[in-house]
C-alpha cells in the first residue's frame, strides 16, 4: 500500500462545492491527496514531513532552495478520488493528514472528502510533484 500526493506550488488556489467556495489559499502548496485502503497514519507521517521538507520554494537570489515553513506558505489539502478507490478508512487518514499539516502550518485549507470539487489555481512555475510513500 501507499499513499500518494500530487503537489503544486501555486500562488493561489481554491476549491468550489456546488458553487460555494470551500477552501481558499494564497501562495503555497495544493496537496492532491490519494488514500488506499491498507494506508497507515505512519505512512501519512511520512508523506506530511516529505512535504513539509521539500525545498521548492525560491530564494531573493530565484534558486528554489526554500521550505513551506521558510516562505510562510499555506496548504490546501484535496481528496483525489482518481488516484484511490474511496473508503470510510481513506476519509479518516485523510483528516489525519490534515490535521497532522496543521501542527506546522499557520492556514491550511480543504476541500470536503468524497464531494465534487471544483479546484483552481495558478501553478508557479509551472512546479508539479508526484510522491508516493513507496518510493520515499
Amino acid at each position: 500500500a501507499s499513499m500518494r500526493a500530487v503537489v503544486q506550488r501555486v500562488s493561489n488556489a481554491r476549491v468550489d462545492i456546488d458553487g460555494a467556495t470551500a477552501g481558499s489559499i494564497g501562495r503555497g502548496l495544493l496537496i492532491l491527496l490519494g488514500v488506499g485502503h491498507d494506508d497507515s497514519e505512519e505512512q501519512a507521517e511520512r508523506l506530511w514531513s516529505k512535504i513539509a521538507r521539500l525545498r521548492i520554494f525560491e530564494d531573493a537570489e530565484g534558486k528554489t532552495n526554500l521550505s513551506l515553513a521558510d516562505v510562510g506558505g499555506e496548504v490546501l489539502v484535496v481528496s483525489q478520488f482518481t488516484l484511490f478507490a474511496n473508503c470510510r478508512r481513506g476519509n479518516r487518514l485523510y483528516e489525519w493528514f490534515v490535521e497532522r499539516a496543521r501542527r506546522d502550518v499557520p492556514r491550511v485549507e480543504t476541500g470536503r472528502f468524497g464531494a465534487y470539487m471544483d479546484v483552481s489555481l495558478t501553478n508557479d512555475g509551472p512546479f508539479t510533484l508526484w510522491l508516493d510513500t513507496d518510493a520515499l
